[in-house]
């Protein structure tokens, strides 16, 4: 893999049964089923295989939206994704068959001249009824990427405005920028694909205000400018439209912006708010949006296609343990548990401790990372691993970890370690905590610092003798972090010890 390769958190996916389940009841594909089947005696259709006039208004009486003024089109927009998605295919009639065009227009009430085509039913809605899981996701996504690409397509009404009063196409005078239209959306799906990943709720709807910002805000502006907020109000407004489009195919769920709150134009041609400011708890007058699972599944295949590294659990199921265990110190707690769950429901328990302790050896940087993923995963492991841990009591890596396993079973005959086992345990517990966070805000290991130096006398002076590759980033580390004065002074003095010995 490319070291540049852009590398995502692990999400949680669903399977695929419930996806597609999910595909098949969003709103917009449903309805473009139905109308694919409404076709299978011939509808007759315009020059880019649209519904005509007498045609669409069967079609929305079809799908039962004739009392609802956006009716028809809802309903040309279900025959739309039929036709971009396979669901039905167009068949130009040719003169000789004028008749036959003619029949299938007085069928549905239309004048012979207004349809130049026949769709029926595709070879593509046979699988979304009848194929599998896949094949449905495969229809779904197909769809889903035509209506990513409408969501971003610019207002053309005010141009339609101008031709229906006699002016001439201006495309320059269209504010829109088709790629920066795109990466702004994929940067949004991106953001909401990261929450989705991190968060301890994936099912948390987030503001829309606050998704806007995330896109424009620099990271270092501490107060945002009044041209910063007034970008902010823009996307936010782009995005109520966006994701007003997004949501009938099932990649979101939406809670539009409160309609008092949009921008509208006074008497003068001056833009004003026509809302007062809202406490917190309106916030979700200003919208609300997250991930649905199918999103979350459509966003990680895009960004598989765009060469991102986006891993989902399972992905390491099949995989040899030195691959778990690279992986697992990168995964937020809980998906590292359901990744090590998955990965040794596949494996005997004694098997799988002894290749879980294989890899976790190692003096290398990574190595005491290893050996926590290690530990984590071991707790998991039944208790018929026994005879695997008891290999490795005399294991300078390993013992201690497997006396840690043995007694938290309540197993007999552990044998005390050593002392210099002990503080060998010590140093890579805290080295694999340290990681690249501000350890300085780390309250935890603060905690578990100042416990080990106050347990044990003359700890630093043990401490800096140990033999282990981070022995002296460990004692820098608790010299940071020890609330008290003296000791934080004594395990700098314990650090420059050790670097000295590293160096000699």
């Amino acid at each position: 893999m490319s070291a540049d390769r852009p590398t995502m958190p692990p999400v949680r996916l669903h399977s695929e049964a419930e996806l597609a389940r999910a595909a098949l009841s969003a709103p917009l594909l449903a309805r473009a089923a139905k109308l694919a089947h409404w076709a299978d005696s011939g509808v007759p259709v315009g020059v880019g295989g649209e519904l005509v006039e007498k045609a669409l208004a069967a079609a929305t009486e079809h799908l039962g939206l004739a009392a609802d003024e956006d009716g028809p089109a809802y309903a040309a927009e279900a025959w739309q994704l039929a036709v971009d998605t396979g669901l039905v295919e167009i068949t130009e009639d040719e003169d000789e068959d004028e008749d036959d065009a003619g029949d299938a227009a007085d069928a549905a009430h239309l004048p012979d001249d207004a349809a130049v085509g026949t769709a029926t039913p595709g070879e593509e809605l046979g699988l979304l009824t009848a194929g599998d899981p896949q094949d449905v996701l495969d229809i779904w996504l197909g769809g889903m990427e035509t209506v990513l690409a409408d969501a971003v397509a610019p207002d053309l009404s005010d141009i339609a405005d101008q031709l229906a009063e006699g002016g001439e196409l201006d495309l320059d005078a269209i504010d829109w920028n088709p790629e920066e239209e795109a990466e702004l959306l994929d940067g949004i799906l991106g953001n909401l694909y990261l929450l989705s990943a991190l968060g301890e709720d994936p099912g948390q709807d987030v503001p829309l205000p606050a998704l806007a910002a995330s896109m424009i805000v620099p990271d270092d502006m501490d107060e945002p400018t009044d041209e910063i907020l007034e970008e902010v109000s823009d996307a936010m407004m782009r995005l109520d439209d966006q994701f007003r489009v997004l949501e009938p195919i099932g990649l979101v769920a939406y809670r539009p912006v409160d309609e008092a709150l949009i921008e509208e134009l006074d008497e003068d041609g001056e833009t004003v708010t026509a809302a007062e400011p809202l406490a917190d708890e309106d916030v979700a007058r200003y919208g609300l949006v997250r991930l649905t699972p199918l999103g979350v599944w459509a966003v990680r295949a895009r960004m598989l296609d765009a060469g991102v590294d986006a891993p989902a659990v399972g992905d390491l199921a099949d995989k040899s343990a030195d691959a778990l265990l690279a992986a697992l110190p990168d995964y937020p707690e809980v998906l590292a548990q359901a990744e090590s769950e998955q990965w040794l429901t596949a494996r005997a328990p004694l098997d799988a401790a002894r290749d879980l302790l294989a890899a976790a050896r190692g003096d290398d940087a990574r190595g005491p990372l290893r050996r926590l993923a290690a530990q984590q995963t071991l707790s998991l492991v039944a208790p018929e691993a026994e005879p695997a841990l008891r290999e490795v009591l005399d294991d300078r890596h390993l013992g201690g970890l497997a006396r840690v396993w043995l007694a938290e079973r309540g197993l007999p005959d552990i044998p005390e370690p050593s002392q210099e086992l002990v503080f060998w345990l010590t140093v890579d517990t805290i080295a694999a905590q340290l990681g690249d966070a501000d350890d300085e805000a780390n309250a935890e290991l603060q905690e578990l610092v100042q416990g080990l130096s106050d347990q044990h006398s003359g700890f630093f002076d043990a401490v800096w003798r140990v033999d282990h590759p981070a022995t002296a980033d460990v004692l820098e580390a608790m010299g940071r972090l020890h609330p008290d004065k003296k000791a934080a002074k004594e395990a700098r003095k314990a650090a420059f010890k050790a670097r000295s010995q590293q160096a000699g």
